[in-house]
């Protein structure tokens, strides 16, 4: 009886470990994806590096004409926290750090305040893995639609 309890915390420990049965092979190197086109004057993106298989850094954010990227504006943090209950420096943070412990873009936990940009993570996650997986380095041009 102990060596099967043994046994299925290894067996558990293993299945953690990889990524939780990740549906993906990728291949080493560094993708994107971004929006097809502005919204509200923004244009959201997905940066992730690969290692070894696995993703080891994930930039998420979005950036307006002139190449201003949304979580460093102060002014936007201002009027959105007290309305939604987040913004955008943290939310990219949480969806990225969240693919990166998940190795999945289908398992992201959206939050309050920012379901929508949680939607679109997810497409650009997805479509930045797929590349990844053929190993493609060409930005991936991705339709959101709302």
């Amino acid at each position: 009886m102990k060596r099967m309890i043994l046994l299925s915390i290894c067996l558990l420990s293993c299945l953690l470990s990889t990524g939780c049965g990740s549906t993906y092979t990728l291949k080493d190197g560094y993708y994107k994806a971004e929006t097809s086109e502005y919204d509200h004057g923004w244009k959201e993106f997905v940066s992730v590096c690969i290692m070894e298989g696995r993703i080891v850094s994930v930039e998420y954010n979005a950036k307006n004409t002139a190449g201003f990227i949304k979580s460093w504006d102060i002014a936007y943090m201002r009027n959105m926290n007290p309305i939604a209950g987040t913004y955008p420096n943290y939310y990219t943070r949480n969806y990225g750090s969240q693919l990166m412990e998940k190795q999945s873009a289908g398992q992201i936990d959206a939050i309050s305040g920012a379901s929508s940009s949680a939607g679109k993570f997810k497409k650009l996650a997805d479509a930045v893995l797929k590349q990844a997986e053929k190993g493609d380095t060409k930005i991936a041009v991705v339709e959101v639609g709302e």
